[in-house]
């Protein structure tokens, strides 16, 4: 995989944090191997995303397209910290908001087959800049659905990117974290609807793939 977009990179070796040294639901306390990337690094990588969206982007109309449900929390975060800088600085992104409900997994599998299950009129991003937050086959896709509507530029920011040989080659324009192929849980990625209410990214146990299975 190319790594020409800058990022934190955590390696194969990196195992997490114990669960005991983060505040913790309670209903996922037995459900969860470890915390892999705490709530806070998330925000300040998040901040740093935003500037450099910022540096490269201003001056341009940006309709921001969150893909749902995952990239909910991420694309709050980051249009929180884009407010901020258009409110503190001299220079300033016009943009719109607009949501696309997208669906490839089932358990921990990617089914391999994209299901646009939701979202509102894309005839909107016609001629104008997308932000879009999705990574892999489920971002190939939609970039080709994207095109039918002829937008002047597409970028892509991603909270993860897998390093996996499952991978179709595709790289995000802005990058939060390279992550080993594991499955994680958190920060509104879910295990079949669940765990979208912990703030850390965290590795899911056995346990509670099992628990939660469909």
């Amino acid at each position: 995989m190319a790594t020409d977009s800058p990022c934190i990179v955590i390696g194969d070796e990196e195992r997490g944090y114990d669960l005991d040294l983060f505040c913790i639901p309670k209903h996922y306390a037995s459900d969860l191997e470890r915390v892999y990337i705490p709530h806070g690094l998330i925000l300040d990588r998040t901040e740093r995303l935003a500037r450099d969206i910022m540096r490269d982007m201003g001056g341009h109309h940006i309709v921001a397209l969150c893909v749902l449900k995952g990239g909910y929390k991420f694309f709050a975060d980051l249009l929180d910290y884009i407010k901020a800088l258009n409110r503190n600085s001299d220079r300033s992104i016009p943009m719109t908001v607009d949501f696309i409900r997208l669906k490839s997994y089932c358990n921990d599998q990617s089914t391999g087959e994209i299901k646009v299950i939701g979202g509102d009129d894309l005839s909107t991003l016609t001629g104008k800049v997308c932000d879009i937050i999705d990574t892999g086959k489920t971002m190939k896709t939609l970039l080709q659905l994207l095109k039918q509507y002829n937008p002047k530029m597409v970028k892509v920011v991603s909270l993860l990117v897998k390093r996996t040989e499952r991978s179709v080659g595709y790289r995000p324009d802005f990058i939060g974290f390279e992550v080993p192929d594991i499955f994680v849980v958190g920060y509104a990625l879910d295990y079949n609807e669940y765990f979208r209410d912990l703030n850390h990214i965290c590795v899911i146990s056995e346990k509670g793939k099992e628990k939660y299975k469909e």
